[in-house]
């Protein structure tokens, strides 16, 4: 279900409720921990559905560090690529979360640049076991990646996949927030 649809320059930027491992997208950002070889929640969603030629190719990756991202093929998924980023734990935000949380929106935008691809998906990164507060969250990940589109030229489509409708108001009110005046035209419910 999209929440919310904008426009900045050439580029779309969709808000919606949707299980991110059905999307046919170029690439669906993992909110992976730093081993990459799965875990719960997202990253355990993706690795079921990619089948078990994922876990073998990050196995040739040798981790990820938190903040960084790493690129894989996407498998059994509809999306042709995997973009594995390790957000941080929160605790309280006195040890560089919201830095840290950036640099997972901005790393994964600069994969996609790297690789030409058009269209990305992002879930709620490190909202869940990892229990980033998901208003600060949702704000972080909307700014960083609108900031990040100059990074990634090809990029036309932006997603940001929520698992329910709570996380997806808080992005729509942060995508509202964030376009600007006169950047962003029409919403759509």
């Amino acid at each position: 279900m999209t929440v919310l649809t904008r426009r900045i320059g050439g580029v779309r930027l969709e808000v919606i409720v949707a299980d991110i491992t059905t999307l046919g997208v170029d690439a669906i950002v993992n909110a992976a921990n730093t081993s990459l070889l799965g875990g719960g929640g997202v990253d355990g969603a993706i690795h079921r559905a990619a089948g078990p030629e994922l876990v073998a190719e990050c196995r040739m990756l040798h981790g990820c560090k938190t903040g960084d991202a790493k690129i894989t093929r996407g498998y059994r998924l509809k999306a042709a690529h995997v973009i594995h980023t390790v957000g941080p734990v929160w605790n309280g935000g006195t040890l560089g979360e919201d830095d840290l949380l950036a640099s997972c929106y901005r790393r994964s935008m600069e994969l996609c640049g790297r690789h030409e691809l058009t269209s990305v998906a992002f879930p709620a990164i490190s909202t869940g076991i990892f229990r980033f507060p998901a208003d600060r969250a949702a704000d972080i990940a909307v700014r960083t990646t609108i900031e990040a589109l100059a990074a990634a030229p090809s990029v036309a489509h932006v997603v940001f996949c929520c698992f329910a409708e709570p996380g997806a108001e808080l992005h729509a009110e942060a995508l509202a927030r964030h376009g600007g005046p006169g950047k962003i035209a029409g919403a759509v419910s």
